[in-house]
């Protein structure tokens, strides 16, 4: 089992930036891959960004590449997501999620996060 926890999430102006983080539960976190998924009101919830357990493999939307940076600290049991040059457009909740193994882009993934709530303003 792995609990995820998300933080980090807040108000900004658009072109700033925020960092969420995901801390993890378990003890074989670095067994698992990781992402981040999005869902704005009113939408589906949509695929943001994965990284592998190694943390050598990255993988990033086509809205998010360039502006976002997915990481992971396996002995911290964190994953991050740092968001550059923010948008109206990326307003949602951020979920983190994870799976065993390896990444699989859009998931599905069997743990998720409660989520936390970016707002960008215009």
């Amino acid at each position: 089992q792995v609990q995820l926890v998300e933080s980090g999430g807040g108000l900004v102006q658009a072109g700033g930036s925020l960092r969420l983080s995901c801390a993890a539960s378990g003890r074989t976190f670095s067994s698992y891959a990781m992402a981040w998924f999005r869902q704005a009101s009113g939408k589906e919830r949509e695929f943001v960004a994965a990284v592998s357990w190694s943390g050598g493999e990255t993988y990033y939307a086509d809205s998010v590449k360039g502006r976002f940076t997915v990481s992971r600290e396996n002995a911290k049991k964190t994953v991050s997501l740092q968001m550059n040059s923010l948008k109206p457009e990326d307003t949602a909740v951020y979920y983190c999620a994870a799976k065993r193994g390896a990444v699989v882009v859009g998931g599905p993934y069997d743990y998720w996060g409660q989520g936390t709530q970016v707002t960008v303003s215009s």
